[in-house]
């Protein structure tokens, strides 16, 4: 089989044993754990070790422990709590940019918003949304040991050159930038986390992708994601009530995947780059996960899909806005400090 076959294969299989595993064991918010088993997986290369899923956990709680700590400044000096909050996002942000650690970057950005907005409601809750991430982690990699020895990589397969890092002063601002965009939903999150939890998650997925895209493209890379993936949610809801099973939900998320994988590693030809379906994938996952919840718990599905499907593009289009408002006001501040002057023609 081509190496480009088998890493479709092994990552849509990994993401539907993941999220097999974790609805079959109800585990909290058990759809994270696909979304985990994308992010660490898309990148081609085997699995860590045991050692390594140590030391990621490790990693995890300290990233998310600050959120546990920001709980009591958020809830008696709030300003304060706020300030920090913006000053954590920025070096969560930074973290991704400069030194290229999207991960622990995307960790961080959790601690800094969803953890400290969910416990300012109920400390329990934060520390079951710890619980769900690090379980999801976890199952991740466990599944990744699973699956790798049915379709491994090419022994003699050289390792991808590392993409060309900007220029500080760029990426500084690329980080600020994507700071900005998940702040304000944070401080909406803070009115009722419960409600907004899955908005916390798509704007700190709209911070992460703005951070890597330009002005120019962000409406159709942000906006065309974020609607793509609400439109195969609905989808995959509607198909999986042909057949309501834990063994058909695992089958459908392994075709979906397949579909999706082959546009990610560009086996189907795409207009759009890999990024953009990556964030479809997750975008469709945070849909369709609290949606098969709101069934299993009696509420009204199609209301609560409709409302977060409206807040998602509520907060795709501020983001939007927010990267080209940004861009405009840096473009004409460097105009008026660094002016151009004509060139004089020799005599």
């Amino acid at each position: 089989m081509p190496v480009a076959a088998r890493r479709v294969f092994r990552v849509a299989l990994i993401m539907a044993l993941a999220l097999a595993v974790s609805y079959g064991l109800a585990l909290p918010l058990p759809y994270l754990a696909p979304v985990f088993a994308l992010m660490l997986t898309v990148t081609p290369g085997p699995p860590m070790g045991v050692k390594g899923l140590l030391g990621l956990i490790l990693v995890v709680l300290i990233t998310l422990g600050i959120g546990l700590v920001l709980i009591p400044v958020l809830i008696n000096y709030p300003v304060s709590g706020v300030l920090i909050v913006a000053l954590g996002l920025y070096v969560s942000m930074h973290v991704s940019v400069n030194l290229g650690k999207g991960l622990i970057g995307t960790l961080l950005t959790i601690g800094f918003t969803l953890i400290p907005a969910a416990g300012t409601v109920n400390f329990a809750l934060a520390l079951a949304v710890i619980q769900a991430l690090v379980l999801g982690i976890g199952l991740a990699i466990v599944c990744q040991w699973i699956v790798y020895p049915w379709f491994p990589e090419e022994p003699a397969a050289a390792p991808p050159a590392p993409p060309s890092a900007p220029e500080e002063s760029q990426s500084n601002w690329i980080a600020l930038r994507a700071a900005l965009i998940v702040l304000p939903p944070f401080l909406l999150a803070m009115t009722n986390p419960s409600m907004y939890l899955a908005t916390i998650l798509k704007s700190v997925q709209l911070g992460q992708q703005g951070s890597v895209i330009s002005a120019r493209s962000a409406g159709r890379e942000l906006l065309g994601s974020t609607f793509l993936g609400g439109c195969f949610a609905a989808i995959f809801w509607f198909a999986l009530k042909i057949c309501p099973s834990l063994w058909m939900f695992f089958l459908w998320m392994l075709l979906f995947g397949v579909y999706f994988l082959s546009k990610i590693y560009q086996i189907v030809a795409s207009r759009f780059p890999p990024s953009f379906w990556q964030n479809v994938v997750v975008t469709m996952l945070i849909l369709l996960g609290p949606a098969v919840q709101d069934s299993a718990n009696g509420k009204d599905v199609y209301t609560a899909f409709v409302v977060r499907m409206g807040l998602f593009i509520a907060v795709t289009l501020y983001a939007w806005a927010a990267i080209f408002a940004l861009e405009q006001w840096r473009t004409r501040r460097l105009d008026r400090v660094s002016p151009s002057f004509p060139v004089m023609e020799p005599r």
